[in-house]
């Protein structure tokens, strides 16, 4: 049954009361490591109960370990030698199950630009199995988002018919490059490259025959300034001079 966006809204609700809605990031929304991924799907018990204690000990001193790994480790330490075998055996996997549905609803909306193929992946892995959820944490997100990045490049390159050369230039690039060129231009190459472009509009302004003082100092004053500041020049300030 597919979820809807308020159905895992409650679920993230109930899987997490202290879920912390932090902007996700690629690497932040990936919680499954390839040991954490690993010992939940193996879910071996060492051998004594000893050293069963010491496989829970470690479980709990990875920092990729999330909360309900942490919680169940806890109590599998300071309960039965029967606890600690179901632990490792069952309770782990689900455990680690569990904390990878709170990353994927923290991916679904911490983030209210979270793009459509970020949202299709998401939502499939919610209503997958215990392997979908980790395939999409470890690998699925980062095709997804770069699929969105895709879209969101060509978006500037069609949508605006002013889009300038220096941008056409950077955003075919980043098309034509890899997932980390296309998150480097949306991040910060676009901003530059519409500079570059704000750039050459002034000077073509102060190229103009009879341009008064007034405009003259004000395109200068921009041409020495920020980024933002040129866009503010072109899109406001030269018609107020």
């Amino acid at each position: 049954m597919k979820l809807t966006r308020a159905a895992l809204a409650l679920t993230a609700c109930a899987l997490a009361p202290a879920l912390l809605l932090a902007t996700p990031s690629l690497a932040a929304a990936a919680p499954v490591t390839a040991s954490a991924s690993a010992s939940a799907s193996a879910g071996t018990v060492v051998g004594s109960d000893t050293e069963n204690a010491v496989a829970i000990a470690k479980i709990l001193a990875d920092p990729a370990s999330g909360k309900s790994v942490i919680r169940e480790a806890n109590a599998a330490l300071n309960g039965t030698p029967e606890d600690r075998v179901a632990f490792l055996t069952t309770g782990l996997a689900k455990a680690q199950d569990e904390d990878n549905k709170v990353a994927i609803l923290k991916v679904l909306f911490a983030n209210p630009s979270t793009g459509k193929a970020v949202i299709r992946e998401a939502n499939a892995a919610l209503n997958g199995t215990p392997e979908d959820r980790v395939a999409f944490l470890t690998t699925g997100l980062a095709k997804a988002q770069d699929e969105d990045n895709k879209v969101a490049i060509l978006k500037v390159l069609f949508a605006n018919p002013s889009t300038g050369n220096a941008v056409k230039r950077e955003a075919n690039a980043a098309l034509n490059g890899t997932p980390a060129d296309r998150t480097a231009f949306l991040k910060s190459g676009l901003r530059l490259a519409q500079a570059e472009d704000d750039r050459v509009s002034v000077v073509r302004i102060l190229a103009r025959p009879g341009i008064s003082d007034a405009l003259r100092v004000a395109a200068e004053k921009a041409l020495n300034g920020t980024p933002e500041e040129l866009r503010y020049f072109l899109t406001v300030g030269q018609y107020q001079v």
